[in-house]
């Protein structure tokens, strides 16, 4: 798996999002203001969706299934497909690791797996079934903050934020089903 490295050590506020396809819902867009670092979970579906988060905070984004060359427009193919397949970050406190989860399609494991595959992270961040998860119980904490976009997002556009320190972590869901 290609995972990308990265190193924010002052972020404080993080914003989770993930599937977006093409198009981010402008409720999030203002909710995700003033927010320390965006991380999107994959299947961003264009460039635009990268440039409007960008101008919000830095962006780490993950590739997801439908984050393919023939499945973006064609001037923006190069720039998919640089996406890497996860991302671990670290933060104060510990690591957030990201990646889109459709590489574990048995529901009924995908959690497990991702603990498996990311043991030393303190939360890891999926999307691709565009419904929001916390599961927090178990170590470490695997979320997916829902779609993010206007597709499938079952009962409405949903994120999370994430909120670290050294010592504390602590998840706000926003948006989706009421």
């Amino acid at each position: 798996m290609n995972v990308s490295r990265r190193r924010w050590p002052d972020v404080r506020r993080v914003a989770l999002v993930s599937d977006s396809h093409g198009r981010l819902a402008a409720p999030l867009l203002a909710a995700i203001a003033g927010v320390d670092l965006i991380v999107h979970a994959g299947d961003l579906g264009s460039v635009e969706v990268m440039r409007e988060l960008r101008r919000i905070a830095p962006l780490c984004a993950v590739r997801g299934n439908n984050d393919t060359p023939r499945q973006w427009p064609a001037d923006e193919a190069a720039q998919c497909a640089r996406l890497p397949e996860a991302c671990v970050i670290e933060l104060a406190g510990g690591a957030l690791a990201v990646v889109h989860g459709h590489q574990w399609p048995v529901v009924a494991t995908r959690h497990q797996r991702l603990r498996a595959v990311f043991p030393d992270a303190r939360c890891i961040a999926y999307g691709h079934s565009h419904r929001r998860s916390l599961d927090c119980n178990d170590a470490p904490w695997v979320v997916n903050p829902g779609a993010s976009g206007m597709a499938r997002t079952h009962g409405g556009p949903g994120w999370i934020i994430l909120t670290v320190s050294p010592r504390i972590w602590r998840l706000d869901a926003f948006g989706g089903p009421e």
